[in-house]
């Protein structure tokens, strides 16, 4: 009996184990071949111009008061940056450190000369130039008149130091960076970058003393977004700039003195003939359409109608509008949409050309 009970443990173990063994087995899946590594395209290379400013300034940690603009040099403004070497070879270069109050005619055309002579290098896609933000939007305009390369250069700066709590500048900067490499930004003209919006460098302007969304187009708005490091286009400006201006700079020094005269109620007549008889341009930052009182109207009439080689442009106080020809003022220039100190510097460039009323006149309904 116990040998029977055996027999039958013996053939259930062998059916089991057999059962077991014919089983078929899952394999393990194969180990996946490991994704090859997307290609990414070779950085491009993008120079980096510093010529101060409170986006390279320092002061009290944490406040956005009594600080130095232009004392943090550009290569520890690059470093300071997490992330913007990803985005560009980057190649950095101190032309001037300075709060941009100081900045000159003779600081730009060092700045537009050096410039035209980096565009020659093919390995460099553009530009960005950090500058204070006081008066920005003339070196912008300058440089927009002069460059000779249709390649993005790009003007950044900030309203708070780099040692301030939420500095702007680092953001500011990424976005230029990211800009300046970007294909679409070719032939746009220079451009401003700030606090996310892309804007042409003849129509911005800065607007508050203080907040970090210190700039905008005026009537024209931006010509796009950035969003992180990609840029969006909507607008275009419609006046020529860059390559098809005929202001060089390969020769100059030093630009026409030029002066603005603010005009205001009771304003005097004496300070409208010091520029008038000191300078070779004078723009007059009239009210309205770029009005003035009698006394100033018939001093200029009576200078240029007396002879003088004076230039003058009549340029609105407003942020916004067109000042046009006038039949009471013809004896000055229109200075269309521009601003008083963007009129200036057209003057001057214009005045490196011609002394001819007219053709400056023209000068003015196109750039």
């Amino acid at each position: 009996m116990f040998k029977r009970f055996l027999a039958i443990m013996l053939c259930l173990v062998l059916v089991l184990g057999l059962g077991a063994c014919g089983e078929k087995k899952e394999e393990p899946a194969p180990a996946a071949e490991p994704a090859p590594a997307e290609e990414t395209e070779e950085l491009k290379t993008v120079v980096i111009l510093g010529t101060g400013g409170t986006i390279a300034g320092s002061g009290t940690a944490g406040k956005t008061q009594g600080y130095t603009a232009g004392s943090i040099d550009i290569q520890s403004l690059i470093d300071g940056v997490p992330g913007l070497d990803t985005l560009a070879n980057l190649q950095g270069e101190q032309v001037l450190n300075t709060a941009s109050d100081n900045v000159t005619a003779k600081d730009w055309i060092v700045l537009a000369k050096r410039i035209n002579e980096l565009a020659k290098d093919d390995n460099i896609a553009g530009f960005v130039i950090t500058h204070g933000t006081d008066t920005l939007e003339e070196t912008a305009y300058f440089l927009d008149l002069t460059v000779k390369t249709d390649k993005p250069v790009i003007c950044v700066g900030a309203m708070r130091p780099a040692t301030a709590t939420s500095a702007d500048g680092p953001m500011n900067l990424y976005q230029s960076v990211a800009l300046a490499r970007t294909p679409e930004a070719r032939g746009k003209g220079v451009m401003i970058v700030f606090s996310d919006g892309i804007y042409a460098a003849r129509e911005v302007t800065k607007v508050t003393t203080y907040k970090t969304d210190a700039f905008n187009g005026r009537d024209f708005g931006a010509l796009g977004y950035m969003v992180d490091d990609k840029a969006y286009f909507y607008n275009t400006s419609a006046k020529k700039h860059t390559v098809d201006t005929p202001f060089d700079v390969s020769e100059l020094e030093d630009l026409p003195k030029v002066g603005v005269a603010y005009f205001h109620i009771d304003a005097e007549p004496e300070m409208l003939q010091y520029y008038l008889d000191n300078y070779e341009g004078v723009v007059v930052a009239g009210a309205g359409n770029g009005s003035s009182s009698t006394l100033w109207s018939n001093l200029v009439k009576d200078t240029v109608d007396g002879g003088s080689e004076v230039v003058v442009v009549r340029a609105g106080r407003m942020d916004n509008g067109i000042v046009t020809d006038n039949a009471n003022y013809m004896q000055s220039i229109a200075a269309n949409n521009l601003n008083p100190q963007k009129a200036r510097i057209l003057l001057a460039l214009a005045l490196t050309q011609t002394k001819d009323r007219e053709q400056i006149r023209e000068y003015f309904a196109e750039y």
